[in-house]
């Protein structure tokens, strides 16, 4: 299978900067799409940042938020700036992966999240 793994989460104070990982291993052949979503306490998981060919930003984080991808080391970013009280959430990584024993099909794979905390 594959193993999506994130870091970069923290406490940050209002109006800094986190830059979020995740990294992808196993027997991939392709990362076909990368995303980065969050949930808080009575919230519905909710999409961030989503990176194809193209990128694709929520509204409540556009102009403050990046999604970028490095594929030699199949890795996915979320530059986070400007940060906010309401960006206070954790941050899960997503991605369709095809891998070297099935490269026919691609299949879905989630990371174990990592917190972001946003506070003064």
């Amino acid at each position: 299978q594959v193993q999506l793994v994130e870091s970069g989460g923290g406490l940050v104070q209002p109006g800094e900067s986190l830059r979020l990982s995740c990294a992808a291993s196993g027997r991939i052949f392709s990362l076909d799409a990368m995303g980065w979503y969050r949930q808080t306490p009575g919230k519905q998981r909710e999409l961030v940042a989503l990176i194809t060919s193209g990128t694709t930003y929520a509204d409540s984080v556009k102009g403050r938020f990046t999604i970028s991808r490095d594929n030699a080391k199949n890795t996915v970013y979320l530059q986070m700036n400007s940060l906010k009280p309401e960006d206070t959430a954790d941050y899960y990584c997503n991605a369709r992966v095809r891998t070297t024993s099935s490269r026919l099909t691609s299949r879905e794979y989630w990371g174990q999240g990592t917190q972001v905390t946003v506070s003064s």
